[in-house]
């Protein structure tokens, strides 16, 4: 799989492949924390993603995904940033990418760190993840995303655990709770994300594209599945696929079974 390492960008190391790019946040002085630089950065990440879809992987340098929001930052912003949902807009922005994102997270993913883990679809984890959101203790709310995106992620007993009492998840309670799909020791956890980016890239792009569009449709319908799957039905990548499956299965029965 070649690779295009871009070097245009200061808070992010990021790679570029035919099918996926790598987003690795670093701010190594900073415990990898969310600067208005590193927002403005991913912005640009998800311009290129809108423009050329393609699927996702975000992890953090240095064994940390991400501390948190740059608490001096924070500290500066008012009434007039918070209504400008500096934060939210990005994480939602990323939650909205047309094709699936994965984050690989081992070490500390608190706070916006957290809530921007939270906005990806899947999220897998090393030994030494913990999840948490402590801004009460700042005196703020955790405003981008977790107040709702946890209790649709792990229920509303487990949220409140983590946003009213300031329970951090470690890997294996978030694996428990359903938070990742998976823990892998720290030296395993890129390639076991891009094994599972592969089988993702191994289905067609396009039915990807409207499962995820579908089933982040808020309230269910099957109108929408039915146009969904209207549109796959016409297309090449259907016939094709279910062309070499069928062929695949009439060679294994003429063989007796054996692939």
């Amino acid at each position: 799989m070649s690779t295009r390492e871009d070097t245009a960008y200061e808070t992010l190391r990021v790679e570029e492949c035919a099918d996926r790019v790598v987003v690795t946040l670093h701010r190594p002085e900073a415990r990898n924390a969310i600067s208005s630089d590193m927002l403005a950065e991913l912005h640009r990440v998800c311009e290129n993603l809108e423009r050329e879809p393609r699927l996702l992987l975000l992890t953090g340098h240095g064994g940390v995904f991400a501390g948190g929001a740059d608490i001096a930052e924070l500290r500066r912003r008012g009434r007039e940033e918070a209504l400008q949902g500096i934060n939210s807009r990005l994480f939602e922005r990323v939650r909205r990418l047309p094709m699936p994102t994965v984050a690989a997270v081992d070490g500390w993913a608190l706070g916006g760190g957290a809530e921007l883990a939270y906005a990806c679809d899947i999220r897998i984890a090393g030994p030494n993840a913990v999840f948490g959101n402590p801004e009460p203790g700042l005196g703020i709310l955790a405003a981008a995303g977790a107040c709702w995106r946890l209790r649709e992620l792990l229920g509303e007993s487990v949220a409140k655990q983590v946003l009213l009492a300031g329970r951090n998840l470690d890997a294996p309670a978030a694996l428990a709770y359903g938070l990742v799909m998976d823990v892998v020791p720290a030296e395993r956890l890129i390639a076991e994300a891009h094994t599972l980016l592969d089988r993702m890239a191994r289905s067609s792009a396009l039915a990807l594209r409207l499962t995820k569009l579908v089933t982040d449709a808020p309230g269910a319908h099957p109108v929408a599945d039915d146009l969904a799957q209207a549109v796959l039905f016409e297309g090449r990548d259907k016939e094709e696929r279910m062309t070499r499956f069928l062929e695949k299965n009439e060679k294994n029965e003429k063989n007796g079974g054996r692939a």
